[in-house]
């Protein structure tokens, strides 16, 4: 997966359990790059598929045109970014914009929607309520929306909003 590890002398050297290691170490930095980066645009997770020539990173969001940008731009931007950053050789990494399925089925997307509700000085209790509303109208059996910090006061506290079915 990471392309230390895409040749194949390099693979008859490293050993499976450090392969293993240095993918989900690869895979965790991506997400984090890709979440701070796409966090307006209802970023919604990553697929990595590595193949012999390339590869493939699948970016889900919400606004995949706000992902690609004005004629591919930004997604140009995010490849070089991607590819300086994980020592990629040019035109070994390609990415790609999926939208989502179901929005109100993603739960990452849902707590991104509900972050910028609450950035945007949304009561707590409505804001969750107006999310699981969402979710259930989706076709969701059942929901748990949890939030817990600094509510209102100094105090910390964690408010859960259930809906639906669900099986404990």
């Amino acid at each position: 997966l990471h392309p230390s590890a895409n040749t194949s002398t390099m693979q008859a050297n490293i050993s499976k359990k450090r392969k293993f290691v240095a993918d989900g170490v690869f895979y965790a930095e991506l997400n984090e790059l890709l979440t701070r980066e796409l966090a307006e645009e209802g970023y919604a997770g990553v697929e990595v598929r590595v193949t012999p020539m390339r590869t493939e990173i699948i970016i889900r969001a919400t606004r995949t045109q706000n992902v690609l940008g004005e004629k591919g731009r930004r997604i140009r931007e995010l490849t070089s970014v991607v590819q300086k950053r994980f020592a990629f050789t040019d035109g070994a990494v390609e990415l790609y914009a999926e939208r989502v399925a179901n929005k109100g089925l993603c739960a990452q997307a849902q707590a991104e929607s509900l972050k910028y509700k609450l950035i945007g000085g949304l009561a707590v209790r409505r804001a969750c309520y107006g999310i699981l509303r969402f979710i259930m109208e989706s076709g969701a059996k059942g929901a748990e929306v949890i939030v817990s910090g600094k509510l209102r006061g100094q105090r910390a506290k964690a408010m859960k909003i259930q809906g639906g079915y669900m099986i404990k």
